[in-house]
């Protein structure tokens, strides 16, 4: 059944023009509709993306369908109206028939070796089977595969990289082969500069930045996805949990959390496009966008910047449409300029698949 038809006027992000838009079989118009009901006036802009985030994912493993409902709901009523789904064991298929949750991209399960991730979130493999696994997540995703890039090494005491660099290479050309692009989940420098080495289209963390790895991601336009919150909140916990055992490694991770802000600031500076992603799913609460849209910012982002990057430039870089005629009416409408008051971001009207929904 279409929902009934609605009518928001005010000023369209990103061009700042003022507009009337109507809403019509769920999709967007700006040619007038009979007996449409106003719903909302102010600034509009395209439903934000979580671009890092793990619908039915907790920290012990795959949930079912009731907490994953509660997860994104939880997302939807932040403004989060697009998740990229950054690798889940859940099969979360269901929720693309639900006209009342986000929209999900997703990325498959996690890719990790043997006993190098946290236990029973990804699907664990040998360098010489990752190619064929990434074919295999990528059949199962919607068009982007994950990787884990590093995590701890118990023999060595400290972050070391998961793959040989053949294996990474062989990796990047199987998900080119099927139209995927591929991410990573990357803490420590090295990892990082593998993955960089590889031709990975995306950056998950990225802790490991220096000026060296900033420029040649600058040169290439690979996308960084942060995810400050996690690193602000949950790095200090994991060196304190790992130092009795591990003290190099406790040392690493703190040394990587202290300087966070600072390389993504200057790696906006340089020009690596940067993306808003909460990863929610695990240590995280999901709904947060807004929290991690006031963490960039701290670190000296533009706002206009990252309100870009949790809405329409995170939408042109996966692909999905924004406010144009025909569009599908995902929308926030919300009271002041967001891109000058973020604040306001927080008590928004949703419309969602053409209803409102907040």
């Amino acid at each position: 059944m279409n929902p009934d038809p609605l009518h928001v006027r005010g000023v369209r992000l990103p061009d700042a023009t003022g507009v009337e838009l109507w809403v019509r079989d769920g999709l967007i118009t700006y040619e007038p509709v009979p007996d449409a009901t106003t719903v909302g006036s102010g600034w509009i802009l395209p439903g934000l993306v979580d671009m890092h985030c793990h619908a039915g994912l907790a920290a012990d493993g795959a949930v079912g369908p009731e907490l994953t409902e509660r997860q994104v709901v939880a997302d939807r009523d932040a403004g989060a109206l697009l998740l990229r789904d950054c690798g889940s064991p859940a099969d979360t298929r269901w929720i693309d028939e639900r006209v009342d949750l986000p929209r999900i991209i997703r990325a498959g399960r996690h890719i990790a070796r043997p006993k190098r991730y946290q236990r029973d979130v990804a699907v664990e493999v040998e360098p010489v089977e990752l190619a064929a696994e990434v074919r295999t997540q990528a059949a199962r995703g919607d068009g982007w595969v994950k990787l884990v890039g590093d995590w701890i090494d118990r023999d060595v005491g400290d972050l070391t990289p998961l793959w040989p660099a053949d294996a990474l290479a062989a990796a990047v050309a199987a998900a080119r082969e099927v139209g995927a692009r591929v991410t990573t989940h990357v803490f420590g420098r090295d990892g990082l500069a593998a993955a960089l080495a590889a031709g990975f289209d995306c950056i998950e963390h990225g802790t490991g930045l220096d000026d060296e790895l900033i420029a040649l991601m600058a040169r290439r336009g690979t996308a960084l996805v942060p995810t400050l919150l996690n690193v602000e909140e949950n790095f200090p916990g994991i060196a304190a949990g790992g130092e009795a055992k591990f003290p190099a490694y406790a040392d690493h991770m703190r040394r990587l959390a202290s300087g966070a802000g600072a390389r993504i600031a200057a790696a906006h500076e340089a020009g690596v496009p940067i993306f808003v992603g909460t990863d929610a799913g695990g240590a995280l609460a999901h709904g947060r966008i807004c929290h991690e849209i006031d963490a960039l910012i701290r670190a000296g982002l533009p706002a206009e910047y990252v309100i870009g990057g949790a809405s329409w430039r995170a939408r042109d870089y996966l692909g999905r449409p924004g406010l144009d005629e025909g569009d599908p009416a995902d929308f926030l409408v919300v009271a002041e300029d967001p891109r000058r008051h973020p604040e306001t971001l927080a008590d928004p009207r949703i419309v969602l698949r053409g209803r409102v929904c907040r």
